[in-house]
């Protein structure tokens, strides 16, 4: 009888040492699920400070501008009508999806865009590109853009690294039952993979 108790004791010992050792290893990747979100959180936070930096760059710039005599009006207007929707597109980030980032980055393409035709309607005033105002702004606007990239790509290597620990097996049990799901990552505009085509 002391035998069997014996063996019941040991075995249930080990059974409950199983059970302590998955449920401790559970808390450990819930935890650094939760520290990669918090990261990717993180980052999506830098990626829209720098966006908001360029919107807040863009009055000045089209004020600026404004004061070249004939100028088009139209392209300004392309400006503000671009900068207002996409100041308009936020993105809760315990939220992201690939919906809303798509729905953000059309936005965010649109200001790009936008401010790509001014530059090339301002060739057409030497006047205007000639003042230290307009100068300093378009080097604050040029430095902004390469932020802007820098924090994409920052932000895409974090979701990535979050999105590969969530998805690998056994992780991917935790991610389920806890709701953690996959980040989007930003994409390149349609035709970037395209070089453009220089004519003489």
């Amino acid at each position: 009888m002391k035998k069997g108790c014996l063996v019941s004791l040991i075995i249930g010992g080990l059974l409950a040492l199983f059970v302590i050792s998955v449920v401790l290893w559970g808390v450990r990747v819930y935890n650094q699920m939760v520290t990669m979100n918090q990261a990717v959180e993180s980052q999506w936070g830098n990626v829209e400070t720098t966006y908001q930096r360029r919107s807040d760059l863009i009055p000045n710039f089209v004020n600026t501008v404004k004061g070249a005599a004939n100028f088009e009006q139209q392209t300004l207007t392309q400006v503000i009508e671009a900068r207002a929707k996409a100041t308009s597109v936020t993105i809760d980030p315990t939220k992201l999806n690939e919906q809303n980032m798509a729905q953000y980055q059309a936005a965010q393409g649109e200001i790009s865009s936008a401010l790509s035709r001014l530059m090339v309607v301002m060739e057409r005033y030497p006047e205007l590109k000639a003042t230290q105002n307009f100068r300093d702004l378009q080097v604050e606007l040029e430095g902004t853009e390469n932020r802007i990239a820098t924090e994409r790509r920052k932000f895409n290597e974090t979701a990535q690294v979050f999105n590969a620990f969530i998805k690998r097996f056994p992780q991917n049990t935790i991610a389920g039952m806890f709701g953690f799901s996959a980040k989007p990552y930003f994409k390149s505009a349609e035709g970037a993979d395209k070089a453009p085509e220089v004519k003489f």
